[in-house]
């Protein structure tokens, strides 16, 4: 079973950096740091994270504490899904 971050890293290859060869960087790697994601690419990857994992993105959650790397939205992501059961 793929995890959150495997999840993610996939999502960001693909639809992101249209890669075919898989997530480049450390899943500690800044996302803004490396210009890995634009503003953008921020409201693309809240849509997909909503409907992926059912839950629920705060705008006030949009911080880089939640969404500068792999490891941190999936940490996020994680705490959002234990809230919502």
């Amino acid at each position: 079973m793929p995890t959150v971050e495997d999840i993610v890293c996939q999502h960001i290859a693909e639809n992101i950096l249209f890669s075919s060869k898989g997530y480049p960087y450390p899943e500690d790697a800044s996302f803004l740091e490396n210009n890995i994601i634009d503003s953008m690419n921020v409201i693309e990857l809240v849509m997909f994270l909503e409907e992926k994992f059912c839950i629920q993105i705060e705008d006030r959650d949009i911080t880089p504490d939640n969404f500068d790397s792999v490891t941190r939205l999936a940490k996020y992501v994680r705490r959002k899904q234990l809230l919502a059961a």
